[in-house]
C-alpha cells in the first residue's frame, strides 16, 4: 500500500481502523500490507501444491477394454 496513494475517504477509513486497533495509521498500514503479502504468499503455495499433486488421469473405459482385449491368453 505504500506505493498506492489514498483519497481522503479510504484514509480516513484506514485511520479510523487503526484507531480502534490501537495502532498509528502507518504501523496499522504496514501490517496491513505484510498480512496481504502473506496471504498471497500462501495462495501461490497451495496453487502450486495444487498442480504438483494432480494425479493423471486414468484411460477411458473402452481404451481399457480394448488393451484388455488384445492382451494374449
Amino acid at each position: 500500500m505504500a506505493e498506492k496513494k489514498l483519497t481522503d475517504g479510504q484514509r480516513a477509513y484506514e485511520a479510523k481502523r487503526a484507531a480502534k486497533a490501537g495502532m498509528s495509521l502507518e504501523k496499522w498500514l504496514s501490517q496491513k500490507e505484510k498480512r496481504e503479502r502473506a496471504e498471497e504468499e500462501a495462495a501461490s503455495k497451495a496453487a502450486r501444491a495444487a498442480t504438483e499433486e494432480v494425479k493423471p488421469k486414468k484411460t477411458g473405459f473402452f481404451s481399457r477394454l480394448m488393451e484388455k482385449a488384445t492382451k494374449p491368453l
